[in-house]
């Protein structure tokens, strides 16, 4: 019955789909496009609901053929009409071909024992369909080939959109491999052959274009997305070609050979007038993908390929296929090759395409750490001749390249990854100085100028300091065991040139934001490494920057300025205010060992530093910053955490400063972020329960603290603890809270009750005497009665006592919450 269900859906529809270019036509000529559109949606749903060969078979019962060749003779027509169309607004070929593809995908997605259910018809139209979409592509880009910038970019206008579909586009490719490969590499040869023609008098524009495309699919084709992980050969590949056991016979092996053959011309100077910077950007992009999935991978070097969950009912040869896949670039020196040419072909785009932005950033963003993401293959690229130039080049603190500042970060994590390929810990400590010493020689050198104040302001000057401040934090972020001694000497031999930059820099808030993220990612490599000795100087030093900063920005922000100049003063701070946020917070992922005790020094309590810091950084933050979500979260995660670990150290706060603090968890716990609310709700919790326990113990607890604050509002409340008792209960009775903030509302409501008993039974008094319903009043005394006194309560705050209270709490909240609001 489901079936025969199914099949009437697909009757009913398939006027509005067939005949596929009779309907384009029509549609293209002024009809309607919206019965077509929702006929693609009912495929979409078909092949949801039904196995692969049951949504095969659906057609068979009204058509001689099956569903799946209807489905690829109306992607075909769509795809068509989308090539022509090429219009950068949405239109209905591209909604269209969206719902098409989405449809292929469920199909050929499916799990292994339903993919061997596609019939060799549906195969056969998976082959058609990928060649149509290949040709009217190529087509497409021929004809732009000549178009001005804003039209040629019709297939580049959404990088992810273009990658979504070059992902569907791969499925169906994959699903006929035999077919569709053979073919990718004979249209690479006749465009290759056409570039290679040197006497060639016509005009190649139309054939790079056309490279240009067929390398995005290509690697798309013969890769997977790693999302940063080491891709794997797509198993279509394996089980496509698993008859052919000869490296040499592989499509897969000489398509790559092709295109690495092909890459390799770009280093000939009399060829490269043909690389233009949009065809080098999908070689480079190519190349990064291919690294990842084909160039010497672990598991081909141990000669054992296996893949898990498939020792089964794959087809004869398919391991050594695989084997054959795995091996090609890594077996009798060729990878060491390949690996050498690419090296050379960044080294030469960053040299020979200044100021192409988007190749420059695939080249250092991209390509290099496809490069040194596995160790292997970083034991044979730190033994290249053309990469020890590429370092020694980068080492020269006046080569900057023609790329970015944030990609010169980019580009020294790379080289400084690629230390751990050296033989030990000496050799990759050495490697880092060798790369790193210039750049921090050349800032100990401007620090100390007695003319710095006239030269530091030069625009070359200022763009060389970003540059190499770029540089440090890109080392930093690369921080590894083998490398943290000769990074962590970086760090300390820059500290006083970098306070001196800091004040010279005052006003260049590029260069303050710059030292400060430098600090961040130092400090995050380097704190889980340290002693008592390394962590003193790095912890002074982070306060001589904070106390710096501090005195150069308080009450910076004026209110005399317009608003728009203290719109753009406002985000400057929360740049640098989430930077001080983030060094703080990794301050305090330090495991804070006791140093007291040491006999190698006096070091200093790292928790201290950390409210030292507070209280620089906490004046900083007005209200206003408070509402940037970002800054929000990283503010109060650190006030939260310190004040859950370290609750002593409030005490000894200044009163303003610890105003201060209370006035942003006041501001916090009215915050539309529920992960916002909630850490406020922990801080209080910690400050209510600290208090409790010390005074139980007969000690001062917050002291004098808890007598008086100014809230958020800035008017004298009557107390911390009674403040945020009020604060509360008005939170939880009359206003929108929301129910999964009520376990840590519970938790901070508590130790304020035990805390201030007296004050807690007379606000619930003045509730009640208000309430002039007597039977609301009646549920209402019931319900604060069962808060405190159900489920055997006590005054302790153990785990087993804050659990029972969750639970009354949440009892509480469903019997009054209602109709206290509605009041």
């Amino acid at each position: 019955m489901q079936i025969k269900h199914l099949i009437q859906i697909l009757s009913a529809v398939l006027q509005w789909i067939e005949s596929p270019d009779v309907i384009s036509a029509a549609i293209q000529s002024g009809r309607s496009e919206s019965e077509m559109i929702d006929g693609c949606h009912a495929l979409l749903s078909l092949a949801t609901l039904t196995s692969t060969m049951l949504f095969d078979n659906l057609l068979r019962s009204i058509r001689p053929f099956g569903t799946i060749h209807l489905l690829s003779t109306l992607t075909c027509e769509v795809v068509k009409a989308h090539t022509v169309i090429c219009d950068e607004e949405e239109t209905w070929a591209s909604e269209a071909l969206d719902i098409l593809l989405e449809t292929w995908s469920v199909i050929l997605g499916r799990t292994d024992t339903d993919k061997d259910s596609v019939s060799t018809e549906g195969i056969s139209a998976a082959s058609g369909l990928f060649n149509v979409i290949v040709d009217c592509h190529l087509k497409a880009a021929a004809e732009s080939a000549f178009d001005d910038d804003s039209d040629a970019e019709y297939f580049h206008a959404s990088i992810s959109k273009r990658d979504e579909r070059l992902g569907s586009y791969a499925l169906i490719a994959r699903a006929a491999a035999d077919v569709t490969v053979p073919f990718l590499i004979r249209l690479f040869s006749e465009r290759f052959a056409l570039i290679n023609q040197r006497n060639n008098t016509s005009d190649p524009t139309r054939t790079l274009e056309e490279l240009y495309w067929l390398l995005l699919i290509t690697g798309h084709v013969l890769t997977d997305s790693g999302e940063g992980e080491t891709m794997l050969v797509p198993e279509a590949l394996q089980v496509g070609f698993s008859d052919i056991l000869e490296e040499a016979q592989h499509p897969v092996v000489v398509l790559s050979w092709s295109i690495i053959h092909f890459a390799r011309q770009s280093l000939d100077p009399e060829m490269r007038t043909y690389f233009s910077p949009r065809l080098m950007e999908a070689v480079t992009w190519f190349l990064a993908r291919w690294v990842d999935t084909y160039l010497m991978p672990l598991d081909a070097t141990k000669g054992q390929i296996s893949t898990p969950g498939h020792e089964h009912g794959q087809p004869r040869g398919y391991k050594l296929s695989k084997k054959v896949l795995l091996s090609f670039a890594g077996e009798h020196n060729q990878g060491v090759l390949v690996l050498d040419t690419i090296v050379c072909i960044s080294m030469m785009t960053l040299n020979s395409y200044p100021g192409e932005n988007e190749l420059l950033a695939v080249t250092c963003q991209k390509l290099f750490v496809a490069l040194v993401r596995r160790r292997h293959i970083c034991v044979h690229l730190v033994g290249l001749d053309s990469w020890l130039d590429l370092a020694r080049t980068f080492a020269n603190e006046r080569t900057l390249f023609a790329i970015t500042s944030r990609l010169q970060r980019s580009l020294a994590q790379t080289l400084v990854c690629a230390a751990s390929g050296l033989k030990d810990s000496e050799a990759s400590n050495q490697y880092v100085r060798d790369l790193m010493g210039p750049m921090t020689a050349y800032l100990v050198n401007i620090s100390s100028r007695n003319d710095l104040k006239a030269v530091a302001q030069q625009a070359d000057v200022i763009y060389m300091v970003c540059c190499l401040l770029e540089r440090l934090r890109g080392a930093a972020k690369a921080t590894q065991p083998r490398t943290q001694k000769a990074i962590f000497e970086m760090g300390c031999a820059v500290m006083a040139p970098l306070l001196t930059l800091l004040e010279i820099y005052k006003n260049q808030s590029a260069v303050v934001y710059l030292i400060l993220k430098f600090m961040v990612d130092f400090v995050d490599g380097q704190v889980i490494f340290l002693n008592a000795k390394e962590t003193s100087i790095l912890v002074s030093f982070c306060l001589r920057l904070l106390e710096i900063y501090s005195s150069q920005n308080i009450g910076k922000i004026s209110l005399s300025l317009s608003s728009s100049l203290r719109s753009e003063a406002q985000a400057e701070k929360y740049k640098d205010l989430r930077a001080l946020l983030q060094l703080l917070t990794n301050i305090c992922s330090k495991d804070l060992v006791d140093f007291s005790s040491s006999d190698e020094l006096d070091s200093p309590d790292i928790a201290e530093v950390i409210y030292a810091g507070l209280h620089i950084v906490t004046p900083l933050i007005s209200l206003d910053l408070l509402k940037y979500p970002k800054l929000s979260r990283d503010y109060f995660a650190l006030v939260s955490h310190m004040l859950e670990v370290y609750p002593e150290k409030v005490a000894r706060l200044n009163r303003e400063a610890f105003a201060h603090i209370i006035g942003t968890l006041d501001f916090g716990i009215h915050h539309q972020d529920a992960d916002v609310v909630e850490k406020c709700l922990r801080a209080v919790n910690a400050l209510a329960s600290y208090h409790y326990k010390e005074r139980n113990a007969g000690k001062e607890g917050l002291g004098a603290q808890t007598t008086d604050s100014h809230g958020s509002n800035g008017k004298l409340q009557d107390g911390i603890l009674s403040h945020f008792l009020k604060l509360l209960l008005q939170l939880l009775l009359f206003e929108d809270f929301r129910m999964e903030l009520a376990g840590s509302a519970a938790d901070a409501l508590l130790p304020l009750l035990l805390c201030e008993q007296d004050l807690y039974h007379r606000l619930v008094q003045e509730l009640l005497e208000r309430e002039a319903n007597p039977t609301m009043k009646t549920r209402l005394a019931s319900a604060f009665h069962s808060l405190t006194s159900s489920n055997q309560l006590s005054s302790s705050l153990d785990r087993p006592n804050r659990h029972r209270f969750r639970k009354n709490l949440h009892g509480f909240l469903t019997e009054v919450s209602g109709f206290m609001r509605i009041k």
